[in-house]
């Protein structure tokens, strides 16, 4: 029904022979057969099969599960929108991300400047695992006036899916070790979102300074880890 708004606000009644403004009068006859209409979600193109009254529609759209995912890129303020498969193919030909075949990884980050976080944002990998795909996010930013280096995993799909993974990072040198382990976070959930609640494994720069070894005036480390399916 192309007709019909998909806002909720009141349908306005047309009065003949007014000679006046009358303000906002409310048609309740036309909004009772609004309400008694059920409309496609927006979305039925992308494969949402359900029909809604007309004046909950708007707010199964904020939710449909069908609804596209932004681009789980970091470090750019990327617009692109799709399905998964839409968006592995854009991350690989658009970003250039690393694209990985396998349920672990053994990754090393160097950096020559480890003062320096300014647009650090430094690498995206995306792992086809499971049949799913994984986006590796490693990165330094500041927490108060240190810089600290984070990595964590997030899943392309919805919340509902990524709860049944769990994945673990490692990183090392020297006789000690830090783990993390955890659940991935869903693209749903933005990567800034993920980051400021420190939800991966975070390495202040000491640490990750002692890991790196040398005169300590360059970063390099190597990250490890692994994900599987919960039971």
């Amino acid at each position: 029904m192309s007709y019909l708004s998909a806002q909720f606000a009141p349908i306005p009644c047309i009065l003949p022979y007014t000679r006046f403004e009358l303000g906002n009068i409310r048609c309740l006859a036309l909004e009772k057969v609004a309400e008694s209409l059920e409309l496609p979600c927006r979305f039925q193109n992308l494969g949402c099969p359900d029909m809604f009254p007309y004046y909950s529609k708007l707010k199964h759209e904020q939710l449909c599960r069908f609804r596209p995912y932004n681009c789980p890129y970091a470090g750019s303020e990327c617009l692109v929108t799709g399905d998964i498969p839409t968006l592995v193919a854009h991350l690989k030909n658009d970003h250039k991300v690393d694209m990985h075949d396998g349920c672990t990884f053994n990754h090393r980050y160097v950096k020559s400047n480890p003062q320096e976080v300014e647009n650090a944002t430094w690498m995206l990998t995306v792992f086809n695992c499971f049949g799913q795909h994984f986006c590796l996010h490693f990165e330094a930013f500041l927490l108060g006036i240190a810089p600290v280096y984070m990595a964590f995993l997030r899943f392309m799909g919805d919340d509902n899916e990524a709860k049944n993974f769990s994945y673990s990072l490692e990183v090392g040198g020297y006789g000690r070790k830090l783990i993390w382990q955890g659940v991935p976070r869903s693209i749903r959930d933005s990567h800034r979102k993920v980051r400021d609640s420190y939800d991966g494994l975070v390495i202040h720069r000491n640490m990750a300074l002692f890991f790196s070894g040398g005169n300590r005036q360059e970063l390099k480390l190597r990250v490890t880890g692994r994900i599987w399916r919960e039971q």
